[in-house]
């Protein structure tokens, strides 16, 4: 039975007398949010020595930006709280949680341009008023975001003899309990259906904010700067999600899934035109395979459920295949053939090794599996290392690789060289972006179209429970074998473009796990962080799990910890992801409402 709460007249006076606090909680934190922003049109220190140059006043200038962007969410979702008409679409699952976590990014990001100010230029002594008062406005936003009260119901337990009818019940009782206690405040309803023009209209506004974002995080030109970056864009994306606006895009996507489909990668398109120096467009580039790698590996780990360690070593079997047969003047083959001749080689060869190995271990489960494609990937980086004509026959010239990988011409179009294209000059590496977000293209269809499919169901059928799936018929063996060469395939393509872009295929860059990307512990770790059996979450991953390192290099020898720290910390908090799978979201959080129909594996 559940035991429910009764308004009796003690509680009803202690919500009236809570009234009052918490209209001046609101306030404290909208009127902060608001002095927040104010305070980024002031100068935060004397001299322009620390980067960025931060003693301009009445206009921002680096880290103050992101500090105004997190005083802004924090105004914006204060105001909305009050019910302003225009502003309630901002939080239609609640304003509460979404005032915190944006009042979270302007003090953690304030905190640490003023350590940083210290450090650099000798202690607080250096902070001009600027400084202080954006301290205090952004300490006053906070005490007054976590001042917002909200009490989580009572809740029942239950009781083991209960029958699996009677559980869900009463789980609904419960997720509706927390539901009505988190809308009690007062905040805004969902916003009413729009028109489909008006619904494309914001996917391309969210898709073009999404292009600045990654642009400004991949062209911060100094650590102080990329470490707020990471700190606003972190509190920042969880707001929006707590404000419900997430799911709100995520909802409209689906409904228009081929439109948003296009525009993301009309987006991602647009990115080398933003570039004008080869530095941030050779870092796209090799961000775009890292994560279309995860993508595929995605295909085996959360569509599958096959733990595999190995993953790189398919990078590396396209990237080698493709090398040897473009023209490489240490290739013993000496032969050139055209681009799209390589990469379909490289492709199939990957493919090939797959299913070799795939076929005697794949009726291995869990740990056993794991380290059998561990070993796997040892043996291709040691092989590769050892074919040099000395150990071995002399097929990759050994620790120094394969070296002189010609630049691709296809139909005449030379990507090494430098084109214009409606008064924009596109660079080698911005013409390489362009032709892996081609491939990239094809892996998502590729993935789109097998998860979706009889066989995409019967991979997360395996993975769900392989025993249940080999009783209602599935041959576990046959489905996992395609899952695992057809994500070698994948990797293959992304390999045999790799091979080109660095000119140079050598052994080291296939290894288990080092600090820099790509390599299977970042790769399996891109797809969990990601979010898996999803679409955009490896690719989210991939790309934060290769930009993030290269950010970080100043750490040196503590970058693996510290990384390794966070990725421990989000795990904690958010283990199905940054862009979660529905099914296992509801998994890992079980005070979640299931809807009627689970969207389908590859939603």
């Amino acid at each position: 039975m559940t035991t429910t709460t009764t308004d009796t007249a003690p509680q009803a006076i202690a919500t009236r007398e809570n009234r009052i606090p918490e209209q001046a909680a609101r306030a404290m934190a909208t009127a902060g949010g608001a002095l927040t922003v104010v305070s980024c049109f002031l100068a935060w220190t004397w001299t322009s020595a620390f980067p960025g140059d931060l003693t301009v006043y009445g206009y921002p200038g680096g880290l103050q930006w992101l500090v105004l962007v997190g005083g802004a969410l924090t105004t914006l979702f204060g105001l909305s709280s009050y019910g302003i008409k225009g502003l309630r679409w901002l939080t239609p699952a609640g304003a509460d949680a979404a005032i915190k976590l944006s009042a979270l990014a302007a003090l953690y990001t304030t905190l640490y341009t003023v350590k940083a100010i210290s450090t650099a230029l000798g202690g607080l002594v250096n902070l001009e008023p600027g400084g202080f008062i954006v301290l205090i406005a952004s300490v006053i936003a906070y005490l007054g975001a976590r001042s917002l009260p909200f009490e989580r119901p009572e809740l029942d337990e239950a009781d083991p003899e209960d029958s699996w009818w009677d559980r869900y019940k009463l789980g609904y009782r419960n997720r509706w309990a927390v539901t009505k206690a988190a809308h009690a405040s007062g905040t805004p309803k969902p916003a009413r259906a729009l028109p489909a023009s008006v619904e494309i209209l914001i996917i391309a506004a969210v898709l073009a904010v999404g292009l600045g974002v990654f642009t400004y995080g991949v062209t911060t030109p100094y650590q102080e700067l990329f470490i707020g970056f990471l700190i606003t864009a972190g509190f920042g994306f969880a707001a929006l999600q707590k404000a419900g606006l997430v799911a709100r895009f995520t909802a409209l996507t689906a409904k228009h899934r081929n439109v948003a489909l296009v525009g993301a990668f009309v987006a991602a398109a647009a990115f080398p035109l933003t570039q004008t120096d080869d530095q941030y467009a050779t870092l796209g580039v090799n961000i775009l395979i890292f994560a279309t790698v995860a993508l595929g590996l995605n295909i085996v780990v959360g569509l599958t459920g096959l733990l595999d360690l190995g993953y790189v070593a398919f990078l590396g079997v396209g990237a080698y295949t493709a090398a040897l047969v473009s023209g490489s003047p240490n290739s013993p083959f000496g032969v050139h053939l055209p681009f799209w001749a390589a990469i379909i080689l490289g492709a199939a060869a990957s493919m090939v090794f797959g299913v070799l190995i795939g076929a005697p271990t794949l009726r291995l489960r869990g740990d056993y599996l794991a380290i059998v494609t561990l070993g796997f990937g040892e043996i291709f980086r040691i092989s590769m290392n050892n074919l040099d004509g000395v150990s071995g026959p002399d097929l990759t010239n050994g620790p120094n690789g394969v070296a002189g990988v010609p630049n691709v011409n296809l139909f005449g179009f030379d990507f090494g060289a430098n084109h214009v294209f409606l008064g924009f000059t596109i660079g080698r590496f911005a013409n390489y972006f362009l032709l892996m977000l081609l491939v990239t293209l094809i892996v998502i269809m590729v993935f789109r179209r097998s998860a979706e499919s009889r066989i995409g169901r019967a991979w997360v059928a395996i993975r769900e429970d392989e025993t249940a799936a080999e009783a209602m018929g599935i041959n576990g063996f046959r489905v996992k074998l395609i899952a695992f060469a057809l994500g070698a395939t994948l990797a293959g393509l992304a390999g045999a473009v790799q091979a080109h872009v660095n000119y140079t295929v050598t052994p080291d860059q296939y290894v288990f796990a080092n600090a820099v990307p790509p390599n299977s512990a970042f790769l399996l770790a891109a797809v969990v962080l990601g979010g898996m059996g999803t679409i955009s979450g490896p690719l989210v991953g991939g790309a934060l799990l290769f930009m993030i390192p290269n950010k970080l290099q100043f750490l040196g020898e503590y970058q693996l910890l510290v990384f390794g720290i966070a990725l421990v910390v989000l795990m904690r908090l958010r283990p199905e992801g940054l862009i979660p799978n529905r099914r296992n979201q509801l998994e890992l959080h079980k005070d979640l409402e299931a809807p009627a129909v689970l969207s389908k594996a590859g939603a």
